[in-house]
């Protein structure tokens, strides 16, 4: 009797059968986008596996961030003109780093493009700031009914105390989704008795302020695919790196969308091993090409978070930017993938106009929290 083997998706399976009448080989191909499971019957012989060559389809963050920018603007348009209250969004900058002062103007032209109000305070000479001045206008903003979110722009400069100036934000108002009250909710399953269970898929019902990149992560997940996205609920997830920026709250997005999740760092041993189980991998480590195509399960969904700048003489700039995945090894192997520049980055702010937004419906009675 022939046996019989499932075919998994994604795959392409080559199968030498030895034919007893010529004791020659016959092999069988399959195509390659597998819709349903097939059942082929193999008469007893060596069978060998090999790697479909795939060209994995980039995660358009540019597209999806223009979208739901858009989707924001749209309902702030809705507005009459002389409404009293407008989404505000209130960005502290210390220092005069290039980059960060890039960044700003970036978030408040995101601002005044769908209809937010943005306010800024600079501290040119970051060295001769203190912590109480900034502290001090932390309160004020805390007490501006104008103000739904504040941001401040990080590095702050050494002898300032981070922890402290984020701590001294109105939670409410957190919109960077990083005041230990909002990572404390955020790391609660509620899965004890008389807990109020969230809809995860929701982003816009929850009642606190989520970190803009790990909720961008998510976003892409479930905008892929023209809008259908990807399921993730009993996927094997890997992350790849543990901050409290990104590796951690990311994994506890996935995890409350019931993934199982890994998270593997610079002391994991055998950590190829790992990642090749994942169906979803969420790098998040600041290693530049550090994820080999080998790493990686075929047909799989890699999120690239990574931002590194390496050489490269022959551009204008003398440099260019990757992600922590090697993208171009890797599109030959995953199904999904985004790219480093346009993939993650745009949904950060895009997650940061939304995160006001929310802050505001619930300023405004439209939204409970």
């Amino acid at each position: 009797m022939p046996s019989k083997r499932k075919i998994a998706r994604s795959h392409i399976l080559l199968i030498a059968s030895c034919c007893p009448v010529s004791q020659g080989f016959i092999w069988h191909s399959l195509p390659h986008r597998l819709t349903t499971e097939y059942v082929i019957n193999l008469y007893p012989a060596p069978i060998t596996r090999l790697s479909l060559e795939m060209t994995a389809k980039d995660i358009d963050g540019k597209s999806i961030a223009e979208s739901i920018r858009s989707e924001l603007a749209s309902k702030l348009s809705s507005l009459p003109p002389d409404a009293t209250s407008r989404p505000g969004l209130a960005v502290m900058l210390v220092g005069s780093r290039k980059d960060s002062q890039t960044y700003v103007r970036m978030k408040q032209k995101a601002c005044a493009d769908c209809g937010m109000v943005s306010f800024l305070e600079e501290y040119p000479n970051g060295e001769e700031v203190t912590e109480e001045m900034l502290l001090a206008k932390i309160r004020d903003w805390n007490e501006d009914d104008a103000v739904h979110g504040i941001l401040v722009q990080l590095p702050l400069p050494k002898h300032i105390s981070e922890e402290r100036i984020l701590s001294e934000v109105d939670p409410k108002k957190d919109v960077d989704g990083l005041h230990p009250a909002n990572t404390a909710k955020l790391f609660s399953t509620a899965t004890h008795a008389g807990a109020v269970k969230l809809n995860w898929k929701d982003f816009t019902s929850i009642p606190f302020h989520i970190p803009c990149t790990p909720q961008g992560c998510i976003e892409l997940l479930d905008r892929i695919n023209d809008g259908q996205g990807i399921e993730i609920e009993g996927k094997n997830a890997v992350v790849i790196g543990r901050s409290n920026l990104v590796g951690m709250p990311v994994a506890m997005l996935l995890l409350h969308r019931n993934a199982t999740i890994t998270i593997v760092h610079s002391r994991t041993k055998n950590i190829e091993n790992i990642i090749q189980q994942a169906d979803i991998v969420v790098a998040a480590v600041g290693r530049a090409n550090m994820v080999q195509a080998s790493w990686l399960k075929p047909g799989c969904v890699v999120i690239d978070v990574g931002i590194n700048s390496v050489d490269a003489p022959d551009t204008k700039r003398g440099y260019k930017l990757v992600g922590d995945v090697n993208y171009a090894e890797a599109k030959e192997v995953c199904e999904w993938i985004t790219p480093v520049p346009g993939g993650v980055g745009p949904m950060t702010i895009a997650m940061l106009l939304r995160n006001t937004w929310n802050s505001w419906r619930r300023a405004t009675g439209q939204m409970d929290g």
